[in-house]
């Protein structure tokens, strides 16, 4: 009888677990949201330009976790950093990718490229989407998420086989072992400032998210 019980407490458990997964929106219908919102601000050529990079910008914050990306990007050395120093890391990478992005965007035009989604792969609580950029040129862009709660953020962007994590991972490396943390800090400001200047932005405040 207790036997019975438990197997029939295990069950439930089982079931309403599988139940709470399956509730929860695919990382793809996640992804696509944002993605496909953000194509159709790029063709829309009568908002303002300004109003237009702002939303993407929300867009991005709203799927991109940026401390799982501080983390991945710093490695060992974030574990070495002191906490006003990751914080101000975060703070100055989420606007960095912010601004690379804005300054790439830019120099695009955009008219019938779309996006195709062909594949998902699903670890627990980890997953990748598979999508190709649609144009002149076919570019696959693989998104690595992983799930907060009942959201799938992304935590990584491999761009032609070229990881957006792996790169800075390898580079911010080496100023860390020359110049120490500060450095590389000193160093992303002087980046933003020069993006800045070359879209005619105001540099971010240091407290910026």
């Amino acid at each position: 009888m207790i036997v019975k019980r438990v197997l029939m407490v295990m069950a439930l458990i089982v079931l309403m677990t599988v139940q709470g997964v399956a509730a929860v929106p695919s990382p793809t219908e996640q992804l696509r949201g944002a993605v496909d919102r953000i194509i159709e601000l790029l063709r829309d050529n009568g908002q303002p330009e300004d109003e237009v990079l702002q939303e993407i910008t929300r867009l991005v914050r709203s799927k991109f976790d940026f401390v799982a990306m501080s983390q991945s990007t710093l490695g060992v050395n974030w574990r070495h950093a002191t906490r006003e120093q990751q914080q101000r890391f975060v703070r100055l990478f989420s606007q960095l990718l912010e601004d690379t992005y804005r300054e790439r965007v830019a120099a695009y035009s955009y008219g019938d490229e779309y996006v195709e989604y062909v594949g998902e792969r699903i670890l627990g609580s980890r997953a990748e989407v598979q999508t190709i950029i649609v144009a002149n040129k076919n570019i696959p862009v693989a998104y690595r998420m992983r799930l907060r709660g009942e959201e799938w953020l992304v935590y990584d962007v491999v761009i032609e086989e070229v990881s957006l994590v792996g790169n800075y991972r390898g580079s911010y490396a080496r100023i860390i072992q020359n110049e120490g943390f500060d450095g590389l800090l000193s160093r992303m400001e002087e980046r933003i400032r020069e993006l800045a200047k070359s879209d005619g932005t105001k540099p971010a405040e240091s407290d910026a998210p």
